[in-house]
């Protein structure tokens, strides 16, 4: 189990009267984020949790409030998806932390670190499948140009945060040769990614069919030859029945006009569940995506840009469902170390896990 070490001063919210909740702020951002935050929320019911969707603070925060960043998490149909699963789910909004200082701050993502948060613990979750390097992240790690140019390829890059919980051990390997010191990292595994074989009780009504996943490949600054993509998923298709699902972020009608060129009845799918839909597929075929490890998890037959060994490797910790639990403890180890430790912390090689391995913690 994590443990905290022990600790000077007070804990959070700690009153002359009564000690109060934690403040919990969570931010979100694509749908995927969203939901990985409210299991993690789940599992604090001791603290006052509150949600945000992903912004920005400085000249990035008022180009998202002029609309002009639609097409990313920062604004568009992900802010409007993440705002709609709050209000269904009736959960507390706090747009942009406006009502803080929070005790602790979970997020997906540090490709932006907001500036009303970076003088609190911070608790990074690592959220999907990192992507490639682009030709910008030499210029993002060694230059220091905005993370969000060589887009999740620079996760962890920020080191503004207290603990990085990562998906798995060779995630954990990966993030260490990125320079990230070994006692910021924790395995807990990840939200949403720990339990494939969940996936396999859905309502999706397509079966034995084979799934083609889109990827926003171009709106990442990246090389994408879809049309060669989609000649080779006709190759392997064949007189197969076929369905595509569309990458949230990619241009929707761009992609769409694309498919028909060559698959001029299949259904092309812009939401609904990835991974439930590979566990009724018989092959996968993908660019770059999250849900390939689903597809590797369930034994499918997959093709895909990436290489499947590594994929192997990387492969996020299969624990049942149970990433949150152990994302939440984590947090626990942060509210109950003070932040004035923390902030020391940052800049010294000076452990707050135990030194054993964060894998089987």
């Amino acid at each position: 189990m994590l443990q905290a070490y022990p600790i000077q001063g007070s804990s959070p919210r700690q009153t002359t009267g009564a000690m109060t909740k934690p403040k919990i702020l969570l931010i979100g951002g694509s749908l995927n984020q969203t939901t990985m935050m409210h299991k993690i929320a789940s599992a604090l019911p001791d603290c006052d949790c509150v949600f945000t969707p992903y912004y920005a603070t400085g000249i990035i925060g008022e180009l998202a409030r002029l609309n002009l960043l639609h097409f990313s998490i920062l604004g568009g149909r992900h802010k409007r998806a993440t705002l709609r699963y709050l209000n269904e789910h009736n959960l507390p909004l706090d747009h942009a932390g406006q009502n803080g200082p929070y005790d602790l701050v979970i997020t997906g993502s540090d490709l932006i670190v907001p500036a009303n948060v970076r003088q609190t613990r911070l608790l990074l979750v690592q959220e999907g499948m990192l992507e490639r390097p682009n030709f910008l992240f030499p210029f993002v790690r060694w230059l220091g140009a905005p993370r969000f140019l060589a887009n999740t390829s620079a996760t962890g890059l920020s080191h503004a945060y207290d603990l990085l919980c990562a998906a798995s051990e060779g995630y954990r390997q990966h993030f260490l040769k990125l320079g990230i010191p070994n006692h910021k990292i924790v395995v807990t595994g990840m939200p949403n990614f720990d339990h494939f074989e969940g996936y396999r009780r859905n309502n999706f009504k397509h079966h034995h069919y084979v799934l083609i996943l889109t990827s926003s490949i171009r709106e990442t600054l990246g090389f994408d030859d879809r049309h060669r993509f989609l000649q080779q998923a006709q190759l392997i298709a064949r007189d197969r029945e076929v369905v595509f699902k569309l990458h949230p972020n990619e241009d929707p009608h761009r992609a769409i006009r694309e498919i028909r060129q060559y698959f001029k009845h299949a259904p092309v799918l812009l939401s609904g569940n990835a991974h439930e839909m590979i566990a009724n597929c018989d092959i996968l075929i993908a660019q770059t995506s999250s849900a390939i490890f689903t597809a590797l998890a369930l034994g499918k037959q997959v093709y895909s840009c990436l290489d499947e060994a590594k994929l192997r490797e990387l492969l996020p910790l299969q624990n049942g469902g149970t990433s949150h639990l152990r994302i939440a403890e984590a947090a626990r180890v942060l509210l109950a170390t003070s932040l004035a430790d923390l902030k020391a912390r940052r800049g010294r090689s000076q452990p707050l896990i135990g030194d054993r391995n964060p894998a089987t913690s």
